[in-house]
């Protein structure tokens, strides 16, 4: 009797170990694209495991680029991206239900690069300038910046693809661009190569979610527990961020496999600086990237900014004071 009492027991305690709890086998799959400190808070998720804390175990991929991850998004193959204003708008102008729920980097934190033969703004003109590629989110923010310092990027200055920073850099040094666009930490890497720090876009504060979290509205419906969860979490990988300084520069170190202090320093203060606390996705900054692509895209014309946000999880997060509380507020 003993015995088939142990074997039961036995018994339940696989199946109970088989099924747990249902927090306990909740899953997410996230993924993030581009090696920047603007995914910086996915970095801190998986390396301080703040998701397992609340019973959810991540899946998180690196993907290589924006256009693959909002694919993979629509798909279903993941529940949230991290990514930038313009997959947002040319997955939603298509038709997708994707929508923003977190704003994580709300305008840009990057440097107008030139050869050292160009001083001044105004020396762009009749030159060109370079962009990870055209409509991306680089590209975007060259034109702001270049329209702000009364530079009109279609009439004066030619902008062409030119890939990744390191291929910006060998554009540069070869004289194929005359100028381009890069972000921190990698400013210091352009000086030692010689090139010239023009103009700091950040300066600008232009309105503009240069890294977001998407997700689809489907999945907001429907998987609402669990992005409730991921936004607590993301939350506090931004606090960590902005209150642990030397830490999160050795991730970020890390997971952009540099080892420059001082980059990693200015990149700290660019990005903390630039990172909301409550991550509240407003429409203003959805509503510059649209403006822009208005005049070339009649949808983005007739578009309203706030059908892209969904700040209902902030929303519901913030109005437990579990913002405050993090911050001592």
């Amino acid at each position: 009797m003993l015995g088939k009492y142990r074997a039961a027991l036995f018994f339940a305690l696989v199946i109970l170990g088989r099924s747990g709890s249902p927090d306990a086998q909740e899953r997410i799959r996230i993924a993030w694209a581009g090696a920047s400190p603007a995914n910086a808070a996915i970095w801190v998720i998986q390396e301080k495991k703040l998701l397992q804390k609340y019973g959810v175990e991540p899946e998180i991929i690196s993907i290589s680029a924006s256009p693959i991850v909002s694919q993979a998004l629509i798909a279903g193959e993941i529940d949230v991206s991290a990514t930038s204003v313009a997959t947002l708008l040319s997955s939603r102008l298509a038709g997708a239900d994707t929508v923003m729920i977190l704003g994580v980097v709300r305008t840009f934190v990057d440097h107008i690069i030139t050869a050292q033969s160009i001083a001044s703004p105004d020396q762009l003109k009749g030159k060109i300038g370079g962009v990870n590629r055209i409509g991306s989110t680089s590209d975007l923010g060259l034109r702001f910046a270049l329209r702000r310092l009364g530079i009109d990027p279609e009439k004066d200055a030619k902008i062409i693809t030119a890939g990744g920073n390191p291929e910006r850099f060998a554009a540069l040094s070869k004289g194929i661009i005359n100028f381009t666009i890069i972000p921190e930490p990698f400013v210091r890497q352009a000086l030692q190569l010689g090139f010239r720090d023009l103009f700091d876009i950040g300066s600008l504060k232009i309105p503009f979610w240069w890294n977001s979290v998407l997700s689809r509205e489907a999945i907001v419906k429907t998987k609402r527990p669990l992005l409730l969860k991921f936004t607590r979490a993301m939350l506090e990988a931004i606090h960590f961020n902005k209150t642990n300084k030397e830490e999160s520069k050795a991730i970020w170190g890390k997971y952009l496999k540099i080892s420059d202090q001082e980059g990693l320093e200015h990149a700290w203060r660019a990005y903390t600086a630039a990172y909301p606390e409550n991550l509240l996705p407003t429409p203003e900054g959805v509503k510059t990237a649209l403006d822009d692509l208005a005049p070339r895209d009649p949808r983005a014309a007739a578009a309203d900014p706030r059908a892209f946000v969904d700040p209902s999880l902030v929303q519901e997060i913030e109005a437990t004071g579990f913002v405050k509380q993090l911050y001592k507020k």
